[in-house]
């Protein structure tokens, strides 16, 4: 009966709200992640300087987090008794009848002019539900009023991760109790914590002293250096020993804190990779048995397994996650190879290869995890050698992975680098505090789709939910990891706790406007959206026209701009979102407006409606596999890149650039340009010359000029160039533009513009 009439009501509600065409409170809950159902009621309810606070019995634990918020003020939770009706005022959390259609783990949150209402049938839900009333309070100027509003809501996922790697850099408890309360208010559910990697140990195994008095600790505080030169290990109380740990009761502690807030604490412990800060300590378990020579286990070494059980069963004793994350990625397979004890393993049990002893190691791992209750999760790399039974994968180069592992069976939580490394900057690099590279804006976190369409149906099922990363090596203070997480976190929650179809990129820019309250009141270093404009061109080749658009991360932002090459003034052309078309070339300048002041840089486009756009391009050196772009037609398709090398727009070349492109007909020619960038962090450089030769026949070519590169490759920020060439008083039909890749890394180039 309860169900009948709760169903009434709300449609009674609905109605009242259609008849009066009011929407009431819906419009003013910027609530993130996005609710499943959010109706708005008439009236509001007001948080007195008393409030009596109810509960059930199974929600008493989490009745206890209301002391968290900034308007409930309480002595003591009154229990309700099962059976008893809800009293007709106050905060009350109850928990739902079994034949209320509420499901599992959803919550239901009715706001009205008397009293709060939190039902659900898990605490886990009823976390949730509060997680919604702090966040309301805290994004409204005046958090003491609330609109009236019903809102029913659920996760899309039950794992909704968050990882902080310690190892790079080394952060308090205290940060990392704000950075699980942050994760708290916006339902992220799963904390990984990255203890160990070659940059530090951070967790106390009374064991192996060892691993704290000296594996913890290292020569210098800056990771890039320290990486570079030498990679020396320090003993605590060294003077310049810079690192850290946690004991076993502070990590107990804030698992015991996560707890409470509904989320779960996920150690990592890596093996067979990423250990050189073990092998300094304890040299034995290397196939060298020295210091300083090996960054893998030894897995012909049966310490290496008495060693690494030792360490999970102290791990287990301080975490009761059902997960174990164990590593496993970018191994190192050489002096496997060398070793004899590893080659023993190999032949003793039948293995193929190398990437057989890997799975070998795993798949004992796992036994041995799975003998105490628990689950072993790992890196992608796990599958390489045939993935151990019921292993799940994270899959983090890209989807590939994943997909794969999910296919067959395994469950599989999706953190592909190209949407959910957090550590890739998320703006024009230019300016901005050091990164490892890439580029993630907001909008393409928040355009992440975990379930794959080439994951079979039947199999949909293990994709259990999503991840973002945080590798610290380029985030030494506190400051650094909030700035770099945060506004991001917030479109991460939404992909892991929102349905597709419910996704919105404009609906969610509205409701995150006033979210930066929240993290202004909860003193949280975000990233601040930039003044500066990003402005791109789309071409038609068959029509023979271009249309620009220009985005910003502002939000409805006033852009003036104008075609002629002229500054952009107060009175000038205002952008809209149908784009500018355009047919011929153009220098198309814009910048935002406010108050008729411009805000930030004008930014610029050189558009170019060339010759070439459409023209054969015959590849001489053929693209990366891994960064083809738009393949043929990349290099003419009238469309320059963007800030990254990931956009589809920027060709990838190992070895040199080289590539002709055939005309149709012979003519004559004023002008060439081609544009490179650079990036030096993850191995993309500037080639060392760039020359162009024409000719006739497409055979026998005359060089005509060659460019030399004036960009350092010292030069650690992003860097582009246009090499432009000087053809009057050439006619051709073929231009041959070679590029020397000095560095060996990767080269890239969006666009060969021909006059």
């Amino acid at each position: 009966m309860n169900t009948i009439k709760q169903a009434f009501a709300f449609s009674i509600t609905l109605l009242f709200c259609i008849i009066s065409n009011t929407t009431f409170a819906q419009d003013s809950l910027f609530i993130i992640p996005k609710p499943l159902q959010q109706i708005a009621k008439p009236g509001f309810y007001n948080y007195g300087p008393a409030t009596e606070v109810f509960s059930s019995k199974s929600f008493l634990e989490a009745a206890d987090l209301l002391h968290e918020h900034p308007y409930i003020r309480f002595n003591k939770v009154k229990t309700l008794r099962s059976g008893k009706k809800a009293p007709a005022k106050g905060i009350i959390l109850i928990a739902a009848e079994k034949d209320d259609s509420l499901a599992k783990d959803a919550y239901r949150l009715e706001i009205s002019t008397a009293r709060i209402v939190i039902t659900a049938h898990q605490p886990e839900a009823v976390l949730n539900g509060i997680a919604t009333l702090r966040q309301l309070a805290l994004t409204r100027k005046d958090g003491r009023q609330l609109p009236a509003v019903w809102i029913e809501d659920r996760p899309a996922f039950g794992y909704r991760g968050l990882m902080l790697d310690v190892s790079r850099h080394f952060f308090p408890i205290p940060f990392l109790k704000k950075y699980i309360d942050l994760m708290s208010l916006y339902k992220l559910n799963t904390f990984h914590w990255h203890l160990t990697d070659g940059a530090g140990w951070r967790l106390e195994i009374k064991k192996y002293p060892e691993l704290t008095n000296k594996a913890a600790w290292r020569t210098d505080a800056n990771w890039k250096y320290w990486w570079n030169n030498g990679r020396q290990y320090a003993e605590i109380g060294s003077p310049n020993a810079f690192g850290g740990y946690y004991t076993a009761e502070q990590a107990k502690d804030l698992i015991r804190y996560a707890a409470k807030r509904g989320i779960t604490v996920i150690p990592e412990i890596e093996m067979p990779a990423h250990t050189e800060e073990v092998l300094a300590a304890y040299p034995h378990l290397s196939c060298y048995g020295l210091p300083y020579k090996n960054s893998e286990f030894c897995i012909g070494n049966e310490e290496t397994f008495h060693f690494l059980q030792n360490v999970l069963d102290e791990v287990l004793e301080i975490f009761p996650s059902r997960y174990i994350h164990i590593g496993g990625d970018e191994a190192d397979k050489s002096a496997w190879k060398k070793c004899p004890k590893c080659q023993k393993i190999i032949k003793d049990f039948d293995l193929k290869d190398e990437h057989g002893l890997q799975s070998y190691a795993v798949k004992r791992m796992e036994t041995y995890l799975n003998s105490k209750g628990r689950k072993l999760i790992g890196w992608d790399e796990i599958l390489e050698g045939g993935l151990a039974p019921d292993a799940t994968v994270m899959s983090w180069r890209g989807e590939k992975g994943g997909i794969e592992a999910a296919n067959s069976g395994h469950d599989v939580i999706m953190t592909p680098g190209s949407h959910l490394y957090f550590d890739a900057y998320q703006t024009n690099p230019t300016g901005q505090p050091e990164a490892i590279g890439g580029y993630l804006p907001l909008p393409k976190v928040y355009a992440y789709q975990p379930r794959s369409k080439e994951i079979n149906s039947d199999k949909q099922k293990h994709v259990l939910g999503v991840q973002a990363n945080l590798w610290t090596e380029y985030m030494p203070t506190t400051n650094q990891v909030e700035y770099m997480a945060f506004p991001r976190a917030l479109a991460l929650s939404e992909v892991a706790w929102t349905p597709e179809q419910n996704k919105n990129w404009n609906d969610f820019q509205l409701r995150l406007q006033k979210h930066y309250l929240l993290l202004q009141r909860l003193n949280v270093n975000y990233y601040a959206p930039s003044n500066e404009l990003s402005i791109l061109s789309k071409f038609n080749i068959a029509e023979q026209k271009a249309v620009v658009s220009i985005s910003s991360e502002q939000f409805k932002p006033e852009i003036r701009y104008t075609v002629d090459g002229s500054n952009p003034v107060a009175g000038s052309a205002l952008y809209t979102e149908a784009g500018i078309p355009l047919n011929t070339s153009a220098k198309v300048k814009a910048v935002i407006f406010k108050n008729k002041v411009p805000m930030g840089k004008i930014q610029e486009l050189e558009l170019d409606v060339h010759r070439a756009i459409g023209k054969k391009v015959i590849y001489n050196n053929k693209w990366s596999n891994s960064y083809p772009a738009q393949k043929e037609i990349t290099l003419v398709n009238g469309q320059s890149g963007d800030l990254t090398y990931g956009d589809g727009q920027w060709q990838g070349f190992l070895g040199d650039f080289d590539v002709t492109i055939d005309m149709d007909l012979s003519s004559p020619l004023t002008q060439l340009k081609v544009r490179f960038m650079q990036l030096t962090g993850p191995g993309v450089y500037m080639p060392a010359n760039v020359t162009v030769a024409v000719s006739e026949d497409g055979k026998e070519f005359k060089t005509i000029q060659c460019l030399e590169n004036d960009v350092p490759y010292t030069d650690a920020s992003l860097r582009f160039k246009t090499f432009v060439f000087d053809l009057k008083g050439n006619t051709a039909r073929y231009l041959r533009i070679t590029g020397k890749n000095e560095k060996k890394g990767f080269m890239f180039s969006d666009e060969v513009v021909v006059y």
